[in-house]
């Protein structure tokens, strides 16, 4: 019924077709390694917005006082500014990389049911007031270090002012 050589050849194709998927996996595991727990956790990938590292942490001192530019937040600029939060947040509820945005200025620090935050983020404990809010989104690492979120900040404070009044504007 089946001669040999078409026995063989289909074994063979099985065996290639699972050394191809082995092969495959182990290269997508070295390309985007998610710090699967063993102490080296740094994001896949990082969403650059223009702005250098550190530079949340250096512009602070150049700022005019956060109230004073806070007074003149404009929640629909803040909506085109929540465009970079988008790949990671949702503002319906709902969990997505991050957690939900929706309902977060006042809310305390790391409370967002179902969602895994980092340890740093867990403890590190307040609430989510503008003027923390501002701090954290100018340099997220600089802010709360051993955050999980690979953001690199908004160092402009009218962008963050913006965003943080468009947050406030958003039914709970």
């Amino acid at each position: 019924m089946f001669d040999q050589m078409t026995v063989t050849k289909t074994v063979a194709a099985l065996c290639g077709a699972l050394l191809i998927l082995l092969l495959s996996n182990w290269a997508a595991s070295a390309l985007f390694s998610m710090g699967g727990g063993h102490g080296d956790e740094h994001a896949a990938y990082v969403i650059d917005t223009g702005a250098q590292e550190g530079a949340g942490v250096a512009a602070a001192s150049d700022e005019p006082p956060f109230e004073e530019v806070f007074a003149t937040a404009d929640a629909a600029a803040g909506e085109k500014v929540f465009a970079k939060c988008r790949a990671c947040h949702k503002i319906d509820g709902a969990n997505a990389t991050g957690p939900h945005l929706d309902g977060v200025v006042g809310r305390p620090v790391g409370s967002v049911d179902g969602f895994g935050y980092s340890d740093a983020m867990k403890t590190h404990g307040g609430e989510w007031t503008p003027d923390k809010l501002s701090e954290f989104l100018a340099n997220p690492k600089a802010d709360v270090p051993g955050t999980k979120m690979s953001f690199v900040g908004l160092p402009r404070i009218k962008e963050r002012v913006d965003l943080i009044a468009y947050l406030e504007s958003l039914p709970h």
